[in-house]
């Protein structure tokens, strides 16, 4: 009996302490583990895949292509109060891709930046960032990846979530 009341205890402290680690002052600039990307077909439009959901929204770039092979579009998202970067890529360079930074850029100069590991098989895939509690109108929000071979080698292709500017007439 003590063993059992000793380790509800412990759950309980820890469930209790939890939210208190995540209070502190929160830093300009956050960093999220790279998470195993599961690949996913790029959608025709991403907007698209927000069209169904009621309060969701997606703003997104062009898709791109740089001449060494890489292909992505990046889009910032909103739903349910959440706003989270994601940028969907295919990488048909044949190598892997060792520096691909996804960030999230918002109100008040807050910025979320993901770090993705593109492996060398040419599969379509996706990065995001963490979905955070929105502190703005979506449209505050701008969302950047950049793909390079090393992460101290050229820059490959950057992807936003900016439209396509319209062409002068």
């Amino acid at each position: 009996m003590n063993l059992r009341m000793t380790g509800l205890a412990a759950v309980v402290v820890f469930t209790a302490l939890l939210p208190l680690a995540g209070a502190s002052a929160e830093p300009e600039v956050e960093s999220a583990p790279a998470p195993e990307p599961a690949p996913t077909p790029v959608p025709a439009d991403a907007k698209a895949a927000a069209a169904p959901v009621p309060d969701a929204s997606a703003r997104c770039g062009p898709e791109l292509r740089s001449p060494e092979g890489v292909e992505a579009q990046t889009c910032v998202l909103t739903r349910g109060g959440r706003t989270w970067a994601r940028t969907y890529y295919r990488n048909a360079t044949g190598a892997e891709l060792r520096s691909v930074v996804l960030a999230l850029m918002g109100p008040a100069g807050r910025t979320v930046q993901m770090y993705c590991a593109l492996g060398a098989e040419d599969e379509p895939g996706v990065c995001e960032t963490p979905r955070e509690r929105s502190r703005g109108k979506a449209g505050e929000y701008v969302a950047v990846s950049e793909f390079a071979a090393a992460a101290d080698g050229p820059l490959l292709l950057r992807s936003g979530s900016n439209s396509a500017a319209p062409a002068p007439r």
